[in-house]
């Protein structure tokens, strides 16, 4: 079984599920993602999603979109994240999941890419445009590299669809909360917990949640429902973006995600 997968495992047989903050990598600068990094380790995160910065960013919503213009204009690429991955992997106890576009691979190679990041220790990959059919390929080089691909399911995919992503997926579901771009939303839409126990029935992957999950509420609200993991971005985001010094900016992410960790019921 796949890493990331084995940790959401054992939060199902407790009946609980995993928490696991984004952060965009370079944003607002790489010394302070690596902090970020760190105090997200010491306070309650399960995974960490780092986020390679990208221009076309068509999945993100205006907070994310932002942090990584920021990190960008900064000089914050690959080769700048791969840095950042080399600088924290012998220190960091929680596994880390690269989320970027499918075009950032591809400019760089699809082998030279995933042979990169599994060398600085990276244990997940998404990549929230890449085409079911051009799947084939990366799951075989993860699955040799011991990366485990997350494919994407949408609320609004047809059920044939669907089952086809989840027999093409080779470990863990990422489920998308609501239809559109990432961002903190006011409500949650309480029929994903019917597409996620649809999903559990017809497969025994696990899910992760994301999209929208901002504040103690949800956190509470949704852990609830049928799933293994909780994946929150943009409120992490404009916590960073609250803070201009370096030590209140990482001490309020810390405290924000012990904040996050308590609500998921235990």
């Amino acid at each position: 079984m796949n890493h990331i997968s084995q940790i959401l495992q054992k939060k199902r047989k407790s009946s609980t599920c995993a928490l696991i903050p984004f952060v965009t990598a370079g944003y607002p600068n790489p010394d302070v993602t690596i902090d970020i990094l760190y105090t997200l380790d010491n306070n309650g995160a399960d995974i960490i999603e780092l986020g390679i910065p990208y221009s076309d960013a068509l999945a993100d919503g205006p907070t994310i979109q932002k942090s990584s213009k920021i990190a960008l204009d900064q000089g914050v690429y690959v080769d700048q994240v791969l840095g950042i991955l080399n600088r924290v992997k012998s220190k960091l106890t929680v596994p880390i999941i690269i989320f970027t576009y499918y075009n950032p691979i591809l400019v760089r190679g699809i082998l030279r890419f995933i042979e990169e990041i599994s060398s600085r220790g990276v244990k997940g990959l998404i990549i929230p445009d890449l085409p079911i059919e051009e799947t084939d390929y990366l799951v075989y080089l993860c699955l040799d590299y011991s990366i485990e691909l997350i494919l994407f399911v949408a609320p609004n995919s047809p059920k044939d669809r669907i089952l086809s992503i989840l027999d093409k997926a080779p470990g863990c579901i990422y489920l998308v909360s609501s239809t559109g771009v990432t961002g903190v939303r006011n409500n949650l839409n309480n029929n994903i917990n019917k597409l996620s126990s649809y999903i559990k029935n017809n497969t025994g992957k696990c899910i992760m949640l994301g999209f929208g999950i901002s504040n103690v509420s949800q956190v509470a609200q949704v852990s609830r429902w049928d799933i293994d993991a909780l994946v929150i971005g943009s409120a992490f985001t404009r916590v960073l973006s609250s803070y201009l010094d370096h030590k209140s900016a990482v001490d309020s992410v810390g405290f924000f995600c012990n904040e996050m960790k308590s609500a998921i019921k235990s």
